[in-house]
């Protein structure tokens, strides 16, 4: 039994690790997305 229910956290520590490595290149892209938009910005600001 015991077996069991480390076999099920480990498979549930190894699915929440990937959801978490997704969620943190989602929220990089969107950072650098940004600070691309803002650079866009502030250069027809300067024109």
């Amino acid at each position: 039994m015991n077996k069991k229910v480390n076999q099920k956290r480990e498979a549930y520590a190894k699915k929440q690790e990937e959801q978490g490595k997704k969620i943190v290149a989602w929220i990089f892209g969107g950072l650098i997305a940004l600070a691309i938009i803002y650079l866009i910005w502030t250069y027809s600001m300067m024109a």
